[in-house]
């Protein structure tokens, strides 16, 4: 919806200014004069500063982001002055035009948390959540410094995948584009030599196969892509709707290996979050609801959600979840013995530090494993071709 820029006076004779949300002029014009305001300025907001769609940035400038604010509202700066000092100094077209919105809309009386959310895919929604939490419980300052290390961490964890993976998938596209340039550009080549082998019987099955897959390769190559590229663009919409994220998300937690340091980080940034509410007195309903979000799966929202439903009705946090199925026994049991003993927000505390140092291990072990892996799968493509190719040679010089 468009926004306008509005100088108006109260009924008093106070000078007020802000941006508002109106389909036209004259419906913001309406919409203040609803609120005993009256106008003397109204301009459109032109949003030039930016062109395209908003974009991620990076979490190296998001987690120095979150720091700096941290910063500035714990030395005392307003929030207002504090975004707008952001704003000004960062070099980041993006962030910048970004800031420039959720400072307008904070100037117009939108709280933080909710003008960062219009702007998800650049703060993410754990940090939004975390926000709103700080927000609502009176610490801002401290949700801040724990965003900007999340995200430092996340960051970091991104950095260590990227840089372990780079070889391996390097190694990838070049073995497949070795493998499709010798299916179509040289086996076709040995397939005359091999006429008189077949029609006697005598061709290895290797060699049928792979000739086969050679008179396929161009049919495959040119009806594949376009048919990847159509299945990635409707993934990309169906991922986004609420079936297909609840979907996505639950194949996430069950896939073999990597399903279980995915489950664990989630876990982890539950137990983060929820430990961080309780802390610092934010009711354990609520603190369920933003928590449950917080965890980036909709799997484990939901069942976060069914425990908030049944701790309003009087149960214990632990046999919910352990209902769900969706959070490990020994977590479970971790959090049952906490709420007997009343130190629930210190416990899921040292669970989420244990978890993540624990997932970081596995996931270090699991990435050094797919370089061998890819090396070997390699070695067996190259010695299958050089098996199917040779073989039928040696039948030939055999015979004569």
């Amino acid at each position: 919806m468009p926004e306008f820029r509005y100088i108006a006076r109260n009924e008093l004779g106070t000078k007020i200014e802000g941006v508002i949300d109106a389909a036209t002029e004259a419906e913001a014009v309406a919409s203040l004069t609803s609120a005993s305001m009256f106008p003397v300025q109204i301009s459109p907001v032109l949003q030039q500063t930016h062109t395209g769609r908003v974009r991620r940035v990076s979490g190296q400038l998001l987690s120095a982001f979150y720091s700096q604010l941290a910063d500035l509202l714990h030395s005392g700066v307003p929030l207002l002055r504090s975004l707008k000092i952001l704003h000004d100094q960062t070099s980041n077209t993006n962030l910048k035009f970004v800031l420039d919105n959720v400072y307008r809309r904070v100037e117009a009386g939108e709280t933080l948390s909710d003008a960062m959310a219009r702007y998800q895919v650049v703060f993410g929604e754990m940090g939004v959540q975390m926000i709103r939490a700080g927000s609502e419980g009176g610490f801002l300052e401290e949700s801040l410094t724990h965003v900007a290390d999340y995200t430092e961490a996340q960051d970091d964890l991104r950095g260590r995948i990227t840089g372990a993976l780079v070889y391996p998938v390097l190694l990838f596209v070049f073995m497949i584009l070795i493998v499709t340039g010798i299916l179509i550009f040289i086996v076709p080549n040995f397939e005359p030599l091999f006429v008189d082998l077949r029609k006697r019987g005598e061709l290895p099955a290797a060699t049928e196969y792979l000739l086969f897959f050679s008179r396929q390769a161009k049919y495959v190559i040119a009806c594949g892509v376009p048919l990847f590229l159509l299945a990635l663009t409707w993934y990309r919409y169906w991922s986004n709707t609420e079936s297909g994220r609840r979907t996505v998300d639950r194949f996430k937690l069950n896939v073999p290996m990597a399903g279980s340091v995915y489950r664990g980080f989630a876990v982890a940034r539950f137990c983060r979050v929820l430990g961080t509410l309780l802390k610092n007195g934010v009711p354990i309903v609520r603190s369920l609801d933003i928590s449950g979000d917080a965890a980036g799966n909709k799997v484990l929202a939901d069942a976060v959600q069914s425990a908030s439903e049944s701790i309003a009705s009087g149960s214990r946090l632990a046999p919910p979840l352990a209902q769900s199925g969706c959070f490990p026994k020994t977590i479970v049991e971790m959090i049952a013995v906490a709420e007997e003993s009343n130190t629930l927000d210190g416990v899921l505390l040292d669970i989420s530090q244990s978890l993540e140092k624990r997932n970081w291990r596995s996931l270090d072990i699991a990435v050094r494993f797919i370089e061998p892996l890819m090396l070997i799968l390699l070695g067996v493509i190259v010695l299958f071709l050089v098996m199917a190719l040779m073989l039928p040679i040696f039948n030939m010089s055999n015979l004569s």
